[in-house]
Formats: C-alpha cells, sequence, structure tokens
C-alpha cells in the first residue's frame, strides 16, 4: 500500500502541471471557436474545417516526434548524458524537417476539401486559415521537442507557464484580428489563424529563452557533431515514434472524418459537432496530462531497472484518468445545456449539441483509458499496439458503422457519435488487457543502454 500511495503522489506531482498545460493548449483551441462563433455559423464552420486540415497534417510530426519519449525517460532514469544530448539534437533536427515537409501538404488543403464534398465557399474560407498557419510550423514542432526533453527529465513547469502565458496573448491577438480592433484590419477567419501562428512562434521563443536562461540542459548535453545530423541516428526516433505517428494519424483522422460526415449532414450539424467535440476534447486534456506523466514515470522507472514498479506506476496511472472522466461525464449530462449556450445561439445548433453531449458523456471514459494506456506503451518503448487496435477498432468497426447509423438508419449526428463511442470502447478494452498481460513488468530490455 505504501507504494501504491508513493505512485499516487509522484504521478500526481508529474501530472499537474502538464494537466495545465495541456488545459492550456487546448484553450487556445476553445477560444478560437469562442470568438470565430461570434462571426457567424459559416465562419464557425469554415475553422472547423480549416482546424481539420492543420491539426491533421501537424499531428504526423508531432506523432513522430513522440517516438522521442522512450529515449528520452529511460535516458534520464539511467543518466546516459550522452542519450539524452544526441536525441535532442535529433529532434530538433527532425522538428525543421517536418514543418518543411508537412507545411507545404496544406497548401492543398481546399482543393481536399472540395474532393470530399465540403461546401465550396466553407472551404475557400478555410484554405486561407490553413495557409496563414504554415510558417509557425517549424517553431510549434521545435517548442514539442523541447516540452518532451524537459518532460521526460521530470521538468514539467516551464512549458505550464509558457502555455499560460500564451492563452493570454491568444486571446489579444483573437480579439484584435478577427474583430478588427486597435486599428487591425478585421479579417474574421484568417486572423484567428494569423493569431494562432504568431502564438506558437511566441511559446517556441519562450521556451528557447527559458532554456538557455536557466541552464537546463547543461547537465544533459553534448556538443554538436556530425552525429546529431547521420541518417542512422534517427532510426531509433523513426522506429517509436511511426507507429505514434500512425497511431496519432488514425485517431485524429478517425475524428475528422466524422467532422466530415457532420459537414455533409448539414451547416447546423457541422457546427454543433464542432461545438460538443470541443467540449469534449477540453476535458480529455486531463486523462491526456496524467498519460504524459505516465510516459515519464514508466520510462524512468524502466531505466532504472524497476520494470515491476513500472508495472504499478501504469495501474495507478489508469485509475486516476478513468476517475476524472466517470466525473467529467457526470457534468457533461447535468450542465449540457449551459455549456453548450456558451459557444452558440443558434437553436438548431443548440438542439442537436445538447442531443449528442449524453453520447459524448458516454466514451468519455473510454477515451480517457486508451489515452493513458497509450503513454504506458509509449513509456515502455512498445508503440505498434496502440496503432493495430486504433486501426481496427476505427476503421473497421467504428467509422462504417457511424455512416450506417447516420446516413442509412437515419440517425443522423448521432449516429456519428454512437460509431465513436463504440470504436473507443473496442479500443480501450484491448489496451487494458495488453497492458494487463504484456505491461512494463514484462520489459527485458532497456532502450537506455544503447548509446
Amino acid at each position: 500500500m505504501t507504494y501504491v500511495k508513493t505512485e499516487i503522489r509522484t504521478v500526481s506531482r508529474l501530472a499537474a502541471p502538464l494537466v495545465i498545460t495541456q488545459l492550456g493548449g487546448m484553450a487556445m483551441g476553445m477560444v478560437d471557436i469562442l470568438m470565430v462563433a461570434r462571426v457567424g455559423t459559416e465562419a464557425l464552420g469554415a475553422v472547423s474545417l480549416g482546424r481539420l486540415m492543420v491539426f491533421g497534417i501537424s499531428l504526423l510530426g508531432h506523432g513522430l516526434l513522440l517516438g522521442l519519449d522512450p529515449l528520452l525517460t529511460q535516458g534520464h532514469g539511467a543518466k546516459n548524458r550522452q542519450l539524452l544530448g544526441l536525441t535532442l539534437q535529433r529532434g530538433l533536427v527532425l522538428a525543421g524537417a517536418l514543418g518543411i515537409g508537412l507545411g507545404a501538404c496544406l497548401f492543398v488543403t481546399e482543393t481536399v476539401l472540395l474532393a470530399v464534398g465540403q461546401d465550396p465557399e466553407l472551404a475557400r474560407v478555410a484554405h486561407r486559415y490553413a495557409l496563414v498557419q504554415i510558417p509557425s510550423l517549424i517553431p510549434f514542432y521545435v517548442y514539442l521537442v523541447l516540452r518532451q526533453y524537459l518532460q521526460g527529465r521530470s521538468i514539467t513547469r516551464p512549458a505550464m507557464w509558457v502555455v499560460i502565458g500564451a492563452n493570454l496573448a491568444n486571446v489579444f491577438l483573437n480579439w484584435m484580428l478577427i474583430f478588427g480592433n486597435l486599428g487591425a484590419p478585421r479579417l474574421e477567419v484568417e486572423g484567428a489563424g494569423i493569431a494562432t501562428a504568431i502564438t506558437r512562434v511566441l511559446m517556441c521563443a519562450a521556451l528557447v529563452v527559458w532554456v538557455l536562461r536557466t541552464h537546463l540542459t547543461d547537465d544533459a548535453w553534448i556538443p554538436w557533431s556530425r552525429r546529431a545530423f547521420a541518417l542512422r541516428g534517427f532510426l531509433p526516433i523513426l522506429r517509436y515514434g511511426s507507429p505514434l505517428a500512425l497511431h496519432v494519424a488514425l485517431e485524429m483522422w478517425a475524428f475528422q472524418t466524422a467532422t466530415l460526415m457532420a459537414g455533409k449532414l448539414g451547416t447546423a450539424e457541422l457546427a454543433a459537432h464542432t461545438v460538443a467535440i470541443n467540449l469534449v476534447s477540453f476535458s480529455f486534456m486531463v486523462p491526456l496530462g496524467v498519460s504524459m506523466a505516465a510516459v515519464t514515470r514508466v520510462g524512468n522507472l524502466i531505466g532504472k531497472g524497476k520494470p515491476k514498479r513500472a508495472q504499478l506506476a501504469s495501474y495507478v496511472s489508469l485509475g486516476m484518468g478513468a476517475a476524472f472522466m466517470v466525473f467529467a461525464a457526470v457534468l457533461f449530462l447535468i450542465f449540457r445545456e449551459p455549456l453548450v449556450a456558451l459557444y452558440s445561439q443558434d437553436p438548431a445548433v443548440i438542439a442537436l449539441a445538447v442531443l449528442i453531449l449524453p453520447i459524448g458523456a458516454t466514451f468519455q471514459l473510454f477515451d480517457g483509458v486508451q489515452v493513458v494506456c497509450g503513454g504506458i506503451l509509449r513509456g515502455m518503448g512498445n508503440t505498434t499496439p496502440a496503432a493495430v487496435f486504433n486501426l481496427v477498432a476505427f476503421y473497421f468497426l467504428a467509422l462504417p458503422l457511424a455512416g450506417w447509423l447516420a446516413f442509412r438508419q437515419g440517425w443522423g449526428l448521432a449516429g456519428v457519435w454512437w460509431g465513436l463511442a463504440i470504436g473507443l470502447a473496442v479500443i480501450a478494452s484491448l489496451l487494458v488487457l495488453y497492458i494487463w498481460r504484456r505491461g512494463p513488468a514484462r520489459v527485458n530490455a532497456r532502450i537506455a543502454e544503447v548509446a
């Protein structure tokens, strides 16, 4: 019991700043939605489609960079300074390459949206929203690399304070650029995109300055050399990161496909879906923060050669994530009408969003459990199972079922959400079973032993 209490305290200490960081990151998107919604339902739909493309593309890079986690966390546990320094350098190089390559993909935003049957005017506006964010991708990825480096070493507060400051900057920039305040042009949807891009650059700059001024890399750094650019040095990152990129992409694309289904149902359905998904995504940030804490704790313990203790930390993390999501589900059931009213005053949008929020409450528990499981597997360096389970559950079950219920059975938006709920339930069940049978207690080799 003493070990359980210790793990609860340790995971909670790691998770608290990470939860605030994730909530802060989500809050920026939430503010965009809230402020653009004041422009009109069409503007809200355009931002929803634009975000679909921006995050769908950028999360591919984010997923690849998550391949740094096992190397950083286990390297820190084993006190392997060389592995930590080289991994950080390779992460920064990879951030630049990803920012250029994936940024180019956003030039086809309008073409892709039109090809999947979206409204031409919404697609045109969403295209402009995406284009203005291309220059911010490299700074965004550099910020993520530094955040993961610090997180892997159990340093979680700098990113938290940076994202809090970024939220203040984002609100101000949105207010100025969306509505044309302080002499700025009224740019509406495009203004929201520019505000997001500027905020990302500020986040990157702030964290770089913080790391350099406080010497947070001094005890885990080696001088730059050719090794940081050698292609074979990126193989471990890609080996762990590729399944993670696939996992993140499969999950995000599943929800984006659901957004496209909502868009084909109608403008009000798309707006209602956007409001509801924004609400459930906000609560999702808490177990996501717990998941990130699990990455650090499980990886550090494996690096120290304590796999059984890492298994205990896994169970504690799962319990914490599940408990919060039960609480969040109850809140969504009780307060769904006032929560929806924060976003829109359109009666049709409110009625649809209130209808589907109880379904969102249903899959809250499964969503929280599956994301914590994913963090445990990242700490282990075993990143393939989550990608496989996402592929099977979403694309062979959830999305076909969602389409059949929504369009063939006439359930509309509720059918889309029930399909997602069933898919998440299957993924969570498979991941819990996998961790129980093949979790950290059965890890033999340590990544940190590899220089």
